[in-house]
C-alpha cells in the first residue's frame, strides 16, 4: 500500500505528484502542499495558485507581492502535474 512522503500515512487511495521530474507520493492535498508548495518571498503564505515569477527566479503569491519585490512579475507560474492512480482515473 503507498505510503504518504509527508505525514506517513498508509492510504490505499494516494496519489503521485511529479514535480522537476521527481515523483512524490501523499494521501491527500494538504500533505503535497505543504511538502512542494513554494512559500511567497513577500507575505509568507504559502502559494497554492500559479503564482508569479520574477526574473530573479522568486515565486510571489500574487502580482501584489511581486511589485514588492527587486523586479516585476514577468509571467504566471504553471502548475505542476498530477498522476491520478489508474484505480481513480476515469
Amino acid at each position: 500500500m503507498p505510503r504518504c512522503e509527508t505525514c506517513g500515512n498508509e492510504y490505499e487511495r494516494a496519489f503521485k505528484v511529479t514535480m522537476h521530474g521527481r515523483s512524490h507520493t501523499f494521501d491527500s492535498f494538504e500533505c503535497a502542499i505543504k511538502a512542494l508548495a513554494p512559500v511567497c518571498p513577500h507575505c509568507s503564505c504559502t502559494i497554492i495558485g500559479h503564482g508569479y515569477a520574477a526574473k530573479d527566479g522568486k515565486i510571489f503569491c500574487c502580482e501584489h507581492c511581486a511589485r514588492h519585490g527587486d523586479e516585476p512579475p514577468i509571467r504566471q507560474e504553471i502548475p505542476v502535474a498530477i498522476e491520478r492512480p489508474e484505480s481513480v482515473a476515469g
